[in-house]
Formats: structure tokens, sequence, C-alpha cells
């Protein structure tokens, strides 16, 4: 089965084509146009502003792709959660050429693609050998979640953030250090020779007998310490940045654990953009295999932040579960901002 995909639930356009034969698959295109550049003078995301870059490059890239009706068997594209106005963009890109091309359309949820990411391991292969039940972190500017997985179509959400998402304060921190946009990845890189133990921020939540995340305090402790320092110099900024990477990354790594004894996971997955965080990649598989009998999967780095190849093996996942409701979806599938797992 060849399945064509399209991603463009935020400020990233993203086409593939994965061909799936049994438990082999092979990688034929996966082509990604990024925003950053665009919206780095801005300091964030202008939904506007990504959805016009959307309906610029979805086509080209289609093109690249060099795919034809005769060249696909089904196509998938994320229809939430993300922006609504960029999510228009691909979902009707997609419903055009499923009406046209008489091919199953398969709406696919964002957070649920970048979990079954995990599946892929290089541009060919045999998909991986995932072992149920299994744990997965979702790590994102947009979400952070545990989410329990019974198969790899089953999946239920066992704890989430009650305000920011982990990305999302990386991204604050990075602004209270004036070190622009994205945050995530500056502060990470800045945090690699500071001391991890210079500033004593809380770890939000760390004991709380519930598997929930909250990382606004953690956001404001670092304002207060900052507030009190009188030059902020390049060492201030890489100790700042690597107290409060250490901080968010204990949490996370204590709740998942937890949340993989509590419901003996024999396998935990990692997903999403902040995914890409080596120092949470490190942490977090020495920490599982200190656990017996459980296995640690992390997508590759391509894979981490939005790309349609993750879109793509959802599709294929979803598709294989129940031919029949996808025939004829274009007809009724909408876009959904707040698509829920």
């Amino acid at each position: 089965m060849k399945i064509l995909a399209i991603e463009s639930s935020c400020d990233e356009t993203a086409v593939a084509v994965l061909e799936v034969n049994g438990q082999n698959y092979k990688v034929l295109a996966n082509l990604v146009s990024s925003q950053i550049n665009i919206h780095k003078k801005y300091g964030g995301i202008v939904p506007e502003v990504a959805a016009r870059k959307h309906v610029e490059n979805i086509i080209p890239l289609l093109e690249e792709a060099k795919i034809t009706a005769s060249d696909i068997d089904i196509i998938g594209v994320v229809n939430g959660p993300g922006l609504v106005t960029s999510l228009i963009v691909g979902l009707e890109t997609a419903k055009t050429l499923s009406l046209l091309w008489q091919k199953p359309l398969v709406p696919v949820n964002h957070i649920k693609a970048h979990i079954q990411a995990n599946w892929l391991k290089g541009d060919s292969g045999s998909l991986q050998n995932i072992l149920f039940p299994a744990i997965s972190l979702i790590v994102s500017g947009g979400h952070t979640s545990l989410v329990s997985l019974s198969d790899k179509c089953k999946f239920k959400v066992v704890g989430e953030t009650r305000d920011d998402a982990v990305g999302e304060a990386f991204d604050k921190v990075a602004k209270l250090l004036d070190l622009g946009y994205p945050g995530g990845p500056i502060v990470s890189q800045k945090a690699i020779n500071g001391d991890p133990h210079k500033y004593k921020l809380p770890r939000p939540m760390i004991d709380a007998k519930n598997f929930e995340f909250s990382f606004s305090g953690l956001k404001t402790a670092v304002r207060y310490e900052i507030d009190k320092i009188k030059t902020i110099d390049d060492q201030v900024i890489q100790d700042m940045s690597a107290s409060f990477q250490q901080a968010a990354i204990e949490v996370l790594i204590k709740k998942t654990i937890k949340a993989t004894q509590k419901y003996k996971a024999k396998s935990v997955l990692l997903g999403g953009g902040v995914s890409a965080n080596n120092e949470l990649r490190l942490q977090l598989e020495k920490a599982v295999d200190e656990l017996d009998g459980v296995k640690f999967y992390q997508p590759d780095l391509e894979l981490t932040t939005d790309n349609a190849l993750m879109v793509a093996i959802s599709a294929y996942f979803e598709y294989s579960e129940n031919k029949a409701k996808y025939v004829n979806a274009w007809k009724k599938v909408k876009v959904n901002p707040n698509l829920e797992i």
C-alpha cells in the first residue's frame, strides 16, 4: 500500500509518500517546507501568515514528490488539532485529490501521529515491534500529555498539562532571556555549557498523586530569579537554561516512570517537537532502561518536529483497522483545531 500524506497543522507544510508491504516499509518522499525564518521576526507564529504560506507551498511540494493517482492507494491528512486556517489548507487539498483521484481519505489526529512515528526507524526496513500495553510521553509547544496505548490505534490520555505545555515554557523562558524564537532549541543549546544545579527552581507537581503537569510556575520562578540578577551575561544565560531544562526534564521523567509502573507498560514511547531535546532523550532512556522488561522508543530526529511521514504511518494504521469507514470520507471530514485523542 502506498500512502500520500499531508501535514499543515501549524507553520510547516509537509508532504510524504510511504510504501508499506506487510511489516516492511519504504519512504518514497519526505518533504517539509519550514516557515521558521518568516515567523522569527514576529517572535512567534502568526496564523494568517502561516496559512498564506501553506497555500503557496503545498502544490510545489506535491509536484516535487512526483506522485500521480496511479502511484497511491490512500491519502492521509491531519484534521486537528492545530491552527484552524492552517489545517484548512491541508485538508481541502487532500479532499480535492481524494475526489479527483477517487482515493480513500483518512483524517489523522496530529498527536496520535507523533506517537505512531515511533513505528518507523530510518528510510526503509521493518516496522518496530512495539509491545503493549505502552505509555507515550507527548511533549510539544502545544501539548504535554501521558497517553496509554493498549494497541497501535487505541489511545487513552492518562495525564496532561493544566496550563503551559513544556514547549511553550521553553519558548517563554527563551523570551525572558532574550534568546529569540523558536526558544526550545536555543535554550537546550545554551544549556549544554550551563550548570543545571546553579539555580534552585521548583519541580511543579512532581510528587502529586496523578499524572498531571504544570509548567507555568516553573516559568514564573525563572522570571523571579532573573529579576534578582543585575547583569545577565552569557554564563548566567547558560546556567539558567540548564537549570530550567533540568527541572522540566525531571518532572517529565518521574511522571512517565510512575505511569509506566502503574499501567504495567512493556514499552515507553516519546513524541512531539520537544522530543528532539537531547537531554530529555538521554535521561528518559536511562530511566526506562532501569525498569525490568520495559523497552524505550524515540522517533528519529527528523520525525520529532511536524512532518507528513508520521501522518502516513498513522493513516496506514487507521485505514487497515476499518477500510469501509474511509470510502467517500472527503464528503464529511472537517477540521477540528481542538481535536482530542
